[in-house]
């Protein structure tokens, strides 16, 4: 149901799984297994896979930290975008990369929940985009020194309020990674 006209196309978004960023936080394995997955899948199902690439100064460009996890290489074709920001859309190409593709619909994986994730989520919705968080398939690190919630509470959090998300013309929600379902949306 996506606001954006000749947009009918699906993408798999995938933030942030860089080395430094999910480095030590809980559940990586698992999380970078299902998103690996769901590269997969969507590989299978020819939807675009779109990569985006934090960097800031505790997360220096080109360095081992800024490198993209080993288990999940980035194919032929597949656009990296990178960023500064915590919104994947700000200040970015991840716009055009999507519109050049035709997608309006959004399957969100990646780190961190609490930050990065959370704000491409809300900046995908606003700017138009049909946006799944995909349930299984996003972590973030521990900052229970500085006050947050444990991680675990922050991603059962996150999976709640997004699964009750919703905008006119709009979709928003969360699946599980055995749920995925590639298509378009009704």
């Amino acid at each position: 149901m996506t606001t954006l006209e000749n947009r009918p196309g699906t993408a798999l978004l995938v933030v942030d799984v860089q080395n430094d960023v999910v480095g030590g936080a809980p559940h990586r394995d698992t999380v970078v297994a299902n998103v690996a997955t769901l590269v997969d899948r969507a590989r299978g199902d020819g939807v675009p896979v779109v990569w985006v690439r934090h960097s800031d100064d505790g997360l220096p460009l080109g360095t081992d930290g800024w490198q993209i996890v080993p288990e999940l290489v980035p194919g032929d074709g597949e656009p990296v975008v990178d960023k500064c920001y915590g919104d994947s859309f700000e200040d970015t190409t991840l716009e055009g990369e999507l519109a050049s593709r035709g997608v309006g619909r959004l399957l969100v994986v990646g780190a961190q929940t609490d930050a990065c994730i959370r704000s491409t989520l809300h900046g995908a919705l606003a700017r138009g985009y049909d946006a799944t968080l995909v349930s299984d398939a996003h972590t973030t690190e521990d900052l229970t020194p500085w006050g947050a919630p444990t991680p675990d509470q922050v991603i059962a959090h996150t999976n709640l309020y997004w699964s009750n998300q919703s905008a006119p013309g709009r979709t928003a929600g969360t699946v599980a990674t055995a749920d995925v379902d590639f298509g378009p949306t009704a």
